[in-house]
């Protein structure tokens, strides 16, 4: 007897790097939806260069549209990892990760990276969310 397979929704974002490198902007797997790292930019072309806070904006908005695109939405998220190549930004890019997960209050964890795919880019979050009624 088989097991029962698990139905995969892939999001895509439309970023260049999806088919070169093998990947989704978000995955979900039954009621789990897992959001890869989301950078500042549409089309691979960096935004708001220079301003981590406004970085940390875009990359939510994208974020926030990924879940959705999943049957998902911020109030779903349980995880948020973000990246910084400037441990010095954290308080910008905090304050906007609040703006968003003020109410929500995932688990979350900040950490400095030696650097991104681009230069410009200052800021990566990736998210876990766990949907409560599955529908997928």
């Amino acid at each position: 007897m088989s097991e029962p397979t698990t139905k995969r929704i892939l999001v895509s974002s439309g970023s260049p790097y999806e088919p070169i490198i093998g990947f989704s902007r978000a995955v979900r797997a039954g009621n789990i939806v897992a959001v890869g790292g989301t950078t500042a930019g549409s089309g691979g072309k960096p935004v708001a260069i220079g301003d981590p806070a406004a970085q940390t904006r875009a990359i939510l908005e994208i974020i926030e549209k990924a879940l959705h695109d999943a049957g998902a939405s911020l109030k779903d998220v349980i995880r948020t990892r973000t990246y910084l190549v400037d441990i010095a930004h954290w308080e910008a890019v905090g304050r906007v990760h609040g703006e968003f997960f003020g109410d929500i209050r995932p688990a979350s964890s900040m950490l400095q990276v030696t650097g991104f795919i681009s230069p410009d880019w200052l800021v990566e979050i990736e998210v876990d969310a766990v949907v409560p009624h599955s529908s997928a």
